[in-house]
Parts: C-alpha cells; sequence; structure tokens
C-alpha cells in the first residue's frame, strides 16, 4: 500500500518555494531599478555654458546684450552709446544717456517720473551713438535686407541720424512704450515713425497741440534725407 506525505511535510514545501521565488523576484527588480541619490538634485548637471553674442541686434526691434562690432576696432562699447540691459533715463552715467540732447533729456527725465506714479519705468535700448556705431548699424542692416534703400527705412546714416546728434531714444517695454503713447505729446516726446514705436524724439510743439503726424518709415522722413 502506498504511503502518504504527512501533511504538514506538503505544507513546509510550498512555504520554502514560495520564499525562493519572492527572494528571486526581488533580487531581478533591484537590479533593474535606477538609483537615486537625494544629494543630486534633478538637472543639477544639465547647464549649458553659453557663448557671449556677437551677433548685432535685430534692427526690427532692438534687443539689449547683443553687442555689434564695428569694423576695424572689435565691439561698440560705453563710449560708442552702446547700453547694458536695465538702463534708465536717470542713469547718466552712460554716454548713450549723458550725450542725449538736454531738452530732450529733461522731457524724458520729467515724463518718466510721471509714468513712475503708474508704475511704470522708462528704460532706454538706444540713446545717443557715436557715428561709428552708427555706420556699423547701417552695414548690418544693409546686409539683412539686401540693398541701401530697403535698410534706410530702419537706419539713417550717420550724418543724419538722430541718435548721433542726440535728439533721439529708443525706449524698452511695451508699458512704458504704450504709456507714451498715451501721454508723451503732454511732454512733447513723439513718436516718429509708424513702423517704430520704440523711437521718440522731441516736438516741443506737441505740448497742448498733439504730435504731428507720423512717416511711414524713416526712409520717407525728409530731415533724413542727405
Amino acid at each position: 500500500m502506498r504511503q502518504t506525505a504527512p501533511l504538514s511535510t506538503a505544507v513546509g514545501l510550498v512555504v520554502v518555494t514560495a520564499a525562493i521565488i519572492g527572494t528571486l523576484a526581488y533580487q531581478t527588480t533591484s537590479a533593474a531599478a535606477p538609483s537615486f541619490s537625494p544629494a543630486r538634485s534633478p538637472g543639477a548637471h544639465r547647464t549649458v555654458a553659453q557663448p557671449p553674442s556677437t551677433s548685432a541686434p535685430s534692427i526690427l526691434a532692438p534687443s539689449i546684450g547683443a553687442i555689434p562690432r564695428i569694423e576695424g576696432r572689435g565691439a561698440v562699447t560705453d563710449d560708442d552709446g552702446a547700453l547694458p540691459h536695465g538702463v534708465t533715463v536717470f542713469d547718466d552715467e552712460f554716454p548713450g544717456v549723458a550725450n542725449l540732447e538736454a531738452d530732450l533729456l529733461r522731457a524724458l527725465r520729467q515724463a518718466a517720473t510721471d509714468a513712475a506714479d503708474d508704475g511704470i519705468e522708462f528704460q532706454v535700448n538706444s540713446g545717443w551713438r557715436s557715428p561709428e556705431y552708427q555706420e556699423q548699424l547701417l552695414r548690418e542692416a544693409v546686409a539683412k535686407y539686401g540693398s541701401e534703400k530697403a535698410a534706410a527705412r530702419w537706419v539713417a546714416t550717420a550724418d543724419t541720424s538722430a541718435h548721433v546728434s542726440g535728439d533721439a531714444v529708443d525706449i524698452g517695454g511695451f508699458d512704458a512704450r504704450a504709456w507714451l503713447s498715451e501721454h508723451g505729446a503732454d511732454h512733447g516726446l513723439c513718436q516718429i515713425y509708424r513702423n517704430e514705436p520704440w523711437h521718440y524724439e522731441l516736438r516741443p510743439g506737441a505740448v497742448g497741440r498733439g504730435c504731428p503726424a507720423m512717416y511711414a518709415d524713416s526712409a520717407h522722413d525728409p530731415n533724413l534725407q542727405p
């Protein structure tokens, strides 16, 4: 007659088998799972150093930080009118601000003081420029737009530019430009060209009468014709 193994022996075998399977499953999962060190924050090693830009600012919308190079003598400097980001109309330690025509600068500062009551700050993207700086911008505009005629819509020559004479300023920031569009005439500050909402010049007669009609662009300004 066949003998049957005691029930306790069968149960023991089941328990041992289950334990072996569980151990193997744990080891497999541990080997596949990535390790994590709490001392390293996600993305800590993903910073990529960017080389300094040497490209010219966009003529369509002047930017800060991209420093043009003057042919024959390298990058423009503060002495040429280059301005770092965040310069205001009160920062006259920069020639780009200090060399603006005195009446224009006075009107800008008064307007900026009034705008500050509305929580708005005037930043200067570009003000006075040296003739060399202006000519470099013109060369770059010709290269960008393909001809002197096309470039003239955006950049004047050094002989005619209101920036070189200190009679023009490019204001940064949408809010500041919107404020000037509404209140600039009260200070004699007017947008001159429809295609350049950042470019302002002093027109004293605008106080009380409003700003004169804008030119389509600088190529249509008779004051800039040689």
